[in-house]
């Protein structure tokens, strides 16, 4: 037997009982091995109608599209027509940030790897036609800067926005257009939309919230985000025909090489390259990219050197524990690759610096204040900032116990999602508290 039908035969016997033991609502798995992808579906698409998913079925990506973005940007940069290393107010005379010095010095590159220090979940609504992107830029003008560019990692999803609206400007065609003309068409991918008016005519599923997933009230995030993930959807086995390209194409090979180290989150890889999230392996090297939008949750990871590619697309539930269990198999067994193991809370807690982490912290989507009780306990309030936020929480705050890890690490003791939330505490101010609570974000501190 191959070893692709043997990996066919484990997820079409494993999948349906997975997604039952982890409240999946509907999934797919497609792998790449041996040049051959297998792929299969289970579940539904929407618990309110019952339709069962097929492999044809369409996921929203999310996060995943930053490395089709990221890979346009490097298409541009291989065709002579862009410096990763200048400024991006080279190419974009109208970019501009709170900080203009910021604004001014920022590169292509900090972008990429999420090192521009801008605040990174500004989901605002430019409406849906062709120019919800181009109209989206002059929005930062009141985005602020948490720190110099170049300084540390923090995610952000605005920046990525700003590198669609650069291919915008470089290609002369709106973002949706070139991902149709110099990646979907090129590569012969089947049963991709690029915004909801395509989705509707495919098999699209729907994104389910809570402990017991239900449908969510919306579809997605807004157009206007969509280079940093608000709409690209596709089944599983074409997100592997995408992952192709880097494994067949060497012009891409520089996408992989270390920009920046991540805080030891347990969840981010532990470094960061163009797009990409480079996972640290014993033997091989391991690159990839997870995606989350309003109740869909998606995976990749790919092993270039092995030749191995695994795409797990979800609608629901704890996606992050059923992608433990799928993925963790398929790339141990195919690859000798392993997944980091999901964060768990210590049967011995370390100690929590209580004058270094306490305190009122803010991201753009959400507020955090960290506080100790007269118990001795650690105790993390969550409020959201938007309506986009408020909808992904699913309350009107959130609080839940902490304790430590390890040196400036704190860790929920309860899951959500399937998994515990890692927080770090980051940088130093003048009394010696963090200047920073960072869960793939940099939430800065307002207060002590």
């Amino acid at each position: 037997m191959s070893r692709a039908s043997a990996a066919q035969d484990w997820i079409t016997e494993n999948l349906p009982k997975l997604i039952a033991v982890h409240k999946v609502p509907g999934a797919q798995v497609a792998v790449l091995v041996d040049d051959e992808v297998v792929d299969t579906a289970a579940g539904v698409v929407n618990r309110a109608t019952g339709v069962p998913v097929t492999p044809d079925a369409v996921f929203q990506i999310g996060s995943i599209t930053k490395i089709w973005t990221a890979t346009l940007i490097q298409q541009l940069a291989n065709e002579g027509r862009l410096d990763l290393d200048r400024p991006v107010r080279q190419y974009l005379p109208e970019f501009t940030l709170a900080d203009e010095h910021a604004a001014a010095t920022v590169t292509v590159r900090q972008l990429l790897c999420h090192t521009s220090g801008v605040e990174g979940d500004r989901f605002t609504d430019t409406g849906a036609n062709d120019d919800a992107v181009e109209r989206y830029l002059p929005t930062l003008a009141e985005a602020e800067q948490l720190y110099p560019p170049g300084e540390q990692f923090s995610y952000c999803n605005s920046g990525y926005v700003v590198l669609g609206r650069l291919v915008e400007v470089l290609r002369g065609q709106t973002f949706n257009a070139a991902l149709r003309a110099h990646l979907i068409a090129p590569l012969r991918l089947a049963h991709v939309a690029t915004h909801v008016g395509e989705a509707i005519l495919e098999l699209p599923a729907i994104g389910h919230l809570g402990p017991d997933p239900q449908p969510a009230p919306v579809y997605g995030l807004p157009p206007s985000t969509a280079p940093a993930g608000a709409a690209l959807a596709m089944p599983a086995r074409t997100l592997l025909g995408f992952a192709q390209l880097h494994l067949s194409d060497r012009s891409f090979d520089v996408m992989r090489e270390t920009q920046v180290t991540v805080p030891p989150l347990g969840a981010l890889g532990d470094r960061w390259g163009l797009g990409w999230m480079l996972v640290d392996q014993p033997e091989h090297s391991m690159i990839g990219h997870d995606g989350g939008t309003i109740g869909q949750y998606a995976f990749l990871r790919v092993v270039p050197e092995a030749g191995i590619a695994v795409a797990v697309l979800t609608n629901g539930g704890d996606a992050a524990a059923f992608f433990q269990d799928v993925g963790g198999h398929l790339l141990g067994e195919l690859a000798g690759a392993r997944l980091p193991a999901l964060p768990r809370v210590p049967e011995e807690p370390a100690p929590v610096d209580a004058h270094r982490a306490t305190g009122t912290y803010r991201s753009t989507l959400l507020d955090f204040a960290v506080t100790i009780h007269d118990d001795g306990t650690t105790w993390l309030t969550t409020t959201p900032r938007t309506s986009e936020a408020r909808v992904l929480l699913g309350e009107d705050s959130v609080t839940q116990q902490l304790v430590g890890l390890g040196p400036d690490r704190l860790i929920t003791v309860e899951e959500r999602a399937g998994r515990h939330e890692v927080f770090v505490l980051v940088g130093k101010d003048a009394d010696g508290r963090a200047r920073y609570l960072h869960n793939s974000r940099a939430a800065a501190r307002l207060s002590g």
